[in-house]
């Protein structure tokens, strides 16, 4: 007997995360939970089952999977080794959007080109979230394949708030603030009513901080404003990115260093951020372990960056009951989240340290007017979600 499933995609520049769900009777039932990372640097195959154990883990040269076309091969040899499960539709995670695409999409020809043309607008991630799909189109024409847009949650903003202050006809063309990271606030906006009942309703700041760094404001369970914007470079400063940046420098490195645009493109996608403030690493794991006072330099910048973006927030929500961590940083860097939440006490907020160490979802202590929580994001179960959702529509 086999079990229909969903596979769930979300490819990175880096990465290949890949999940299955069971369509089982009462709703989705995560069955496998895989990637491959390290993609041209150090390969690694890993996947587990649904109780944590290992299915597979296997490692590789660079040059045996160079690049993610490599990864996606892999990928769909190991998962096509699995047995008893027969494959209803494949959910995919796709950065961006642009103003056509609010809500979950069945994916043909026509609609994925249009996706190709936001590429420029999220290089380090359309590209890579769009090749698996193509290669499924070309492998599995008649399973169905879902869109889930990260920048589909942000849509319902005010026009005034997403705008720049250029002639409106760019607005018109789709020069606009977006906001990215979706998936990740959705799901964090449904948990809520779940975990913290009595604030859900309130006015909450989410802190997705990952590689990918950014901030939403919920009001009602609605994102109302976000940090970053037309592109996934502004707002916070991430990984390799720098976020917020004047445009003029833009400008000098163009006018007066004589940069060309991909040059300019490769410093501020590939050079900037964490990596390039600490000349060290674009990871926060190997900061916090590192002594180099540049190491210490970058994070300051990033404890810095994020309490003003607070503030930029809170003025947003005219006011703060609550501010959720989440994702890498957020879920597994207990001292960005104390240095963070030191930078809140004007809020009224207070931090429980023995709480944050130990991982504790609600981490502020009963005195604290602003309730901080440690949430763990699950944009895949989202993007399951969806498109079961999608399919089910698609019957009726």
């Amino acid at each position: 007997m086999t079990v229909e499933v969903i596979l769930v995609v979300n490819a990175g520049s880096s990465s290949l995360k890949f999940q299955i769900f069971d369509l089982a009777r009462d709703g989705l039932e995560r069955r496998v939970r895989g990637q491959i990372d390290g993609i041209g640097v150090r390969p690694r195959l890993r996947a587990a089952d649904r109780d944590g154990i290992r299915l597979v883990d296997r490692r590789y040269e660079p040059a045996q999977i160079p690049d993610l076309p490599a990864a996606i091969a892999e990928a769909r040899d190991w998962l096509s080794s699995l047995e008893g499960i027969t494959l209803r539709a494949i959910g995919h995670r796709v950065v961006h959007g642009g103003p056509e695409f609010n809500h979950p999409v069945l994916l043909n020809a026509d609609i994925l080109e249009q996706l190709g043309r936001y590429q420029s607008l999220a290089p380090l991630h359309q590209p890579n979230n769009l090749a698996p799909i193509r290669l499924a189109m070309e492998i599995n024409p008649d399973v169905p394949q879902v869109a889930c847009f990260d920048t589909a949650f942000h849509r319902g903003h005010i026009p005034h708030t997403d705008c720049y202050a250029l002639p409106r006809a760019f607005y018109d063309e789709g020069i606009r603030r977006y906001g990215f990271h979706g998936l990740s606030y959705q799901y964090i906006a449904a948990r809520l009513p779940e975990i913290a009942p009595e604030i859900a309703g309130g006015r909450v700041i989410v802190a997705h901080l990952g590689s990918g760094v950014s901030m939403c404001a919920l009001a009602g369970g609605r994102s109302i404003e976000s940090t970053m914007g037309f592109t996934a470079l502004d707002g916070l400063p991430m990984g390799t990115r720098p976020g917020q940046l004047d445009p003029g420098v833009v400008l000098h490195l163009i006018e007066e260093r004589g940069m060309t645009a991909p040059e300019v493109a490769s410093l501020l996608y590939n050079d900037s951020g964490l990596k390039g403030l600490s000349g060290i690493s674009s990871d926060m794991r190997d900061l916090l372990a590192s002594d180099d006072p540049a190491a210490g330099f970058a994070i300051d910048h990033f404890v810095h960056r994020s309490a003003l973006n607070i503030g930029l927030l809170t003025a947003a929500l005219n006011g703060l009951d609550a501010f959720v961590f989440t994702a890498g940083i957020g879920e597994h860097a207990p001292e960005i989240r104390a240095r963070i939440a030191g930078r809140l006490g004007w809020l009224g907020a207070e931090l429980d340290r023995s709480a944050n160490d130990a991982g504790a979802t609600l981490i502020s202590t009963p005195a604290s007017k602003v309730a901080l929580l440690v949430i763990p994001t699950d944009e895949e179960l989202m993007i399951a979600r969806a498109t079961l959702a999608l399919l089910d529509d698609a019957l009726t």
